[in-house]
């Protein structure tokens, strides 16, 4: 299992609170977010990763310090979206081995990387049915397979919040790979890498697992940190 972690954004909803830092470097207890994540997915002996900076980059790479990792860097982040960053990446992206792609901004506990090892279908997004007023980006899904997508969809329509993690089997690389290629021949800069799959809905599946029950959280405003903050408090205090 390889992973691919997006930290190159901006994070403008809750900049003002980060002194110049990436999402990803807030700290969570006395460690970094990104720093937290690396170390998480090493103790589940996963040691292949790849992280893809740009805004601020110093800070990732100091909290980061004496860790293994490979760094891509996405030196348009301001004026592109994670589509880019993952064409930055994409020789990372090979057809031997499954993968994880996250955002790193995304704090999880530990049972969902459990979890993502455990699945077997492909390309599969993680959602969480118990947000759906409050959600960002928005999954409507039916028989655990995606239908629509996107900010925009009502609260009728939306089944769950995207958590900002998914797996991709090394069968799906070939297909994900082309069609990144092909989207960005299209200048379409300012997708999600996620489109790559979204908007082919009708070539092949794109498959949901309910993480509903199990806590994350997604660093875009001060109150997502505070929850994270809780969280670990009573996962400390019960200890």
């Amino acid at each position: 299992m390889k992973v691919l972690i997006m930290a190159a954004g901006i994070g403008s909803r809750i900049s003002r609170h980060l002194n110049g830092q990436p999402k990803c470097c807030v700290r969570i207890g006395d460690i970094e977010l990104i720093r937290y994540t690396v170390e998480l997915l090493n103790k589940k002996g996963i040691t292949d990763i790849s992280i893809v900076t740009g805004y601020s980059e110093s800070f990732i790479l100091e909290a980061l310090k004496n860790l293994e990792y490979k760094a891509y860097k996405n030196n348009f982040y301001d004026v592109t979206n994670s589509i880019a960053s993952t064409w930055f990446a994409q020789d990372f992206l090979e057809d031997n081995d499954d993968y994880i792609i996250m955002n790193g901004d995304v704090f999880i506990e530990e049972k969902v990387v459990d979890l993502l090892l455990e699945e077997k279908n492909s390309p599969l997004f993680l959602s969480d049915s118990s947000r759906i007023e409050d959600a960002d980006y928005k999954f409507q899904w039916k028989n655990n397979k995606l239908v629509k997508f996107g900010k925009e969809l009502s609260v009728e329509e939306t089944t769950g919040e995207y958590v900002g993690i998914a797996k991709i089997n090394k069968t799906d690389i070939p297909f994900m790979k082309k069609r990144l290629n092909e989207l960005i021949s299209e200048q379409k800069h300012n997708y999600w890498w996620g489109d790559i799959f979204y908007r082919s809905l009708e070539q092949k599946d794109v498959f949901i697992k309910d993480i509903n029950g199990l806590f994350w959280a997604e660093v875009d405003y001060i109150e997502d940190y505070e929850r994270i903050k809780a969280y670990l408090e009573k996962v400390n205090n019960n200890g």
